[in-house]
């Protein structure tokens, strides 16, 4: 404890800008203009391309997903959000081809737009991008889906699901046959939903973190689908 005390101040001061990005980010941002048609529209929630517009929301998502706020961690929380921000921020800033990120959003109601953001709208998010890997020899870059989250209480709604199928359909459309994710092997409600959709396990990586201090492996995911007869984009 008596280690971690002098950090303390800077971890707040981090968070107290944070705060203060996610507010002047959330004043300048288009609105309206930056909305897509939802590919995907429930009673309940909707699916549609991520916009700049959803970032502290979605940083937000993340980092509660992934990221302890117990213990001697919660001091490490601020630094690890604002970080998720800026690199979320500059990925949807870049314009690659081979980048999307999804979110999944609450119905508005009355809105004249169910599917536009309104205050915490949104539920859940995932990422996918053609990623160079080391999973096998003598291939390309291959697409890899990352950050699946969905906030606690709206888990069991079918919302990541619909992510994933989002992201499938996608991967299709640029050409590819092949998706890969990783999974903790002790991470069970997210196993059971790969499960679902015919993810199967490829490779186990036992890393430098569970040969040392026992920590769950990573299980490499892959499913294959078929191909689209005329594939669009990189082949």
């Amino acid at each position: 404890d008596a280690a971690i005390a002098p950090l303390r101040p800077n971890f707040l001061a981090l968070q107290s800008l944070a705060e203060s990005t996610r507010l002047l980010s959330v004043a300048t941002m288009p609105r309206q203009s930056e909305l897509t048609e939802p590919i995907f529209q429930s009673s309940r929630f909707a699916i549609r391309i991520a916009s700049t517009n959803d970032v502290p929301e979605l940083a937000d998502i993340i980092a509660d997903s992934f990221h302890p706020k117990t213990g001697w961690w919660q001091w490490l929380y601020p630094l690890s959000r604002m970080g998720i921000y800026e690199d979320l921020r500059q990925r949807l800033h870049s314009h690659s081809p081979h980048y999307i990120c999804f979110v999944a959003v609450a119905n508005a109601g009355t809105s004249g737009h169910p599917w536009a953001p309104s205050s915490s709208s949104a539920l859940g998010t995932i990422e996918m991008a053609l990623r160079p890997h080391s999973w096998y020899a003598n291939t390309s870059a291959l697409p890899y889906l990352s950050n699946l989250a969905v906030r606690d209480r709206h888990r069991g709604q079918g919302i990541a699901q619909k992510l994933l199928l989002a992201c499938e359909r996608t991967a299709l459309s640029w050409g590819f046959k092949d998706l890969y994710l990783h999974v903790l092997e002790n991470n069970y409600p997210a196993q059971r939903v790969y499960a679902k959709l015919d993810y199967r396990v490829s490779k186990v990586e036992l890393g430098f973190s569970s040969r040392l201090f026992g920590q769950p492996r990573r299980m490499l995911l892959h499913k294959q689908f078929p191909q689209p007869d005329r594939p669009v984009g990189v082949r």
